[in-house]
């Protein structure tokens, strides 16, 4: 009987894992690449889950490699066979590791980091974090959630969070401009590409149920749908957004 890997079942459809549409992926990538000559350039991704950052990067880039780190070894398997069925696995090294324990000998041109400052304890200390990783005049591209409007109870307790965890969208940027980041582009997410994201994400996981119904995880993996859906539809839907930002280091 197959594995239940949530993480790979809810993003099988929407492999960024993240409220963006590939149009949005593929302009921020150009932007955190733009510096970079003739379709080259070092990528790296920490927490990369399956990898879609760096396989739509070598993809559009014959001459780039990429470095993908993430502590889902399952997630990270998926990636390595993707890399083989699109031809680039020649140019993807992935390291089942901690982002925030990652080291290497190598600057890169763009790191990135996507919903997942977490690893590293938050925003700020996520650009700390990936400062040491840079080479001169490499970017940065990191996705984080803000309030588009004041959080309601609803909101914080389907996301299990507190008013705290995150600011407003100006304040956000205000704070990443203060720790010495420039943002040379961006991109907040639309409420229609949270739509799509967030029913790609419990249709999965709502599909894989009623495929594999004699599944032991069946009904775990129901009721988290389930309560994913509502916490979303009755909580934080437009409520809470999502910036990636492409960041240069201004001192």
């Amino acid at each position: 009987m197959e594995s239940y890997e949530r993480h790979l079942i809810t993003h099988a459809e929407h492999p960024i894992a993240a409220p963006l549409s590939d149009a949005s992926a593929d302009a921020l990538l150009d932007a955190a690449l733009a510096h970079v000559p003739d379709g080259a350039g070092r990528l790296l991704d920490l927490g990369c889950g399956e990898g879609a950052w760096p396989l739509r990067a070598l993809a559009a880039r014959p001459a780039a490699r990429a470095v993908g780190v993430d502590v889902n070894g399952a997630a990270l398997a998926a990636a390595a066979r993707a890399a083989e069925g699109a031809g680039v696995a020649d140019r993807l090294t992935l390291h089942e590791t901690s982002a925030a324990g990652f080291t290497s000998d190598q600057p890169f041109d763009a790191v990135l980091c996507v919903g997942a400052t977490h690893a590293f304890g938050g925003l700020l200390q996520t650009l700390t974090s990936v400062r040491p990783h840079l080479a001169p005049g490499g970017c940065v591209v990191v996705g984080e959630g803000f309030w588009e409007r004041p959080p309601t109870p609803a909101a914080l307790a389907a996301l299990d969070a507190v008013p705290e965890e995150f600011a407003d969208l100006g304040t956000t940027v205000e704070l990443v401009l203060e720790d010495g980041w420039a943002p040379v582009f961006g991109h907040t997410s639309s409420l229609a590409e949270w739509d799509d994201y967030e029913w790609h994400w419990t249709g999965s996981l709502t599909r894989w149920v009623l495929d594999h119904a004699d599944h032991p995880a069946a009904a775990e993996a129901l009721e988290t749908a389930t309560a994913h859906r509502a916490g979303w539809l009755g909580g934080y839907r437009g409520v809470l957004g999502f910036v990636t930002l492409v960041l240069r280091a201004a001192r």
